[in-house]
């Protein structure tokens, strides 16, 4: 078994991610995806949409102390990332989670636990 050095090393060699068993496009994916989850309120954002499994319109502003401006942002933020959907309803949009995304999102980290438990990272 390689110490943590001697994976570090190699990570460095060979282009990062390997050693983890994630290549430089699907770090890169991750690192989006956990900036992008990386404020409390859109983690709360994601596990509402997640607890509704349906889309979502007007009631995520009524159901998170903020003004409408910023949800609107925090939003703009996960969809950018791909981790949610919009689709415009009349003059609102409604979001809903995007199960690829979140998905993908599962697999990565599942990658790095499964990295873990080999003994590397």
């Amino acid at each position: 078994m390689m110490s943590c050095e001697e994976e570090i090393e190699g990570a460095q060699t060979d282009g990062g991610g390997a050693a983890c068993g994630l290549d430089e496009a699907e770090e890169a994916s991750l690192a989006a995806m956990a900036k992008a989850l990386g404020h409390p309120v859109r983690v709360r954002i994601v596990r509402i949409l997640a607890q509704r499994r349906a889309c979502v319109c007007g009631e995520l502003v009524d159901a998170l102390p903020l003004a409408q401006s910023t949800v609107s942002q925090h939003l703009k933020i996960l969809k950018e990332a791909g981790l949610i959907l919009g689709q415009i309803d009349g003059p609102r949009v409604c979001y809903c989670l995007s199960p690829e995304a979140i998905e993908r999102l599962h697999a990565l980290i599942g990658a790095l636990r499964g990295a873990q438990n080999r003994g590397g990272c």
